[in-house]
């Protein structure tokens, strides 16, 4: 049965993903980069998967959404900030359009659970989109809007859709965590089986 949703969700999306890229191929073809910033719980996760993508150039984990200048790891974990954990990926469209982006990001965390991934808990690991144009809100705003209608999940999508203001950086050893940790227990249980399972769903999305 797990087989079956896989692949229905994959055939679903990937439609709606050909329909926004020739929707928006002229826009595409006049940028060379455009920036995605995305919520889906532990950072470390998200940025070991969207660095594995062709056309991805660079990805940077953060802090977005909040009220509190320059936030600590240490303050966002304690949930007062308001920020969530999120990725900045910086990409080239006409090499993978941001309705792909939107189609990783969709498969590969739990956009029906409210403020959670996993035994990941609190606001600061919420699923968000925060959009940098008019284009990334529709298209975001669509994608979203089909996936509920086909009912892809058995609850509801609560990923949120906002507009970005700023992003702040978070601290060196964040960065690129999983490649210089991947011993490390957390990486070895949690993150390993998701990149396992997202290159084998995802291998044409791979660099080479």
């Amino acid at each position: 049965m797990l087989r079956l949703v896989t692949i229905s969700f994959m055939l679903f999306i990937s439609s709606i993903s050909t329909a926004q890229t020739n929707k928006n191929n002229k826009n595409m073809s006049e940028k060379q980069i455009e920036v995605a910033t995305l919520g889906a719980g532990c950072f470390w996760c998200v940025e070991a998967i969207f660095s594995r993508l062709d056309g991805v150039i660079k990805v940077e984990s953060g802090y977005s959404g909040g009220i509190v200048k320059n936030p600590t790891y240490k303050a966002v974990c304690e949930g007062n900030t308001g920020h969530a954990e999120v990725i900045q990926v910086t990409f080239n469209p006409s090499k993978i359009p941001f309705s792909k982006i939107l189609e990783v990001y969709f498969k590969t965390h739990d956009p029906t659970t409210l403020n959670r991934q996993g035994a990941d808990i609190g606001t600061q690991y919420r699923s968000v989109i925060f959009y940098h144009s008019d284009t990334q809100k529709t298209t975001a705003e669509e994608i979203k809007k089909k996936l509920n209608d086909a009912g892809i999940w058995n609850s509801p999508i609560v990923t949120e859709i906002e507009p970005y203001v700023v992003f702040f950086k978070a601290e060196d050893y964040h960065q690129d965590y999983y490649a210089n940790n991947k011993n490390q227990p957390y990486c070895r249980m949690t993150i390993t089986p998701k990149i396992e399972k997202f290159e084998k769903i995802f291998k044409d999305y791979m660099k080479k």
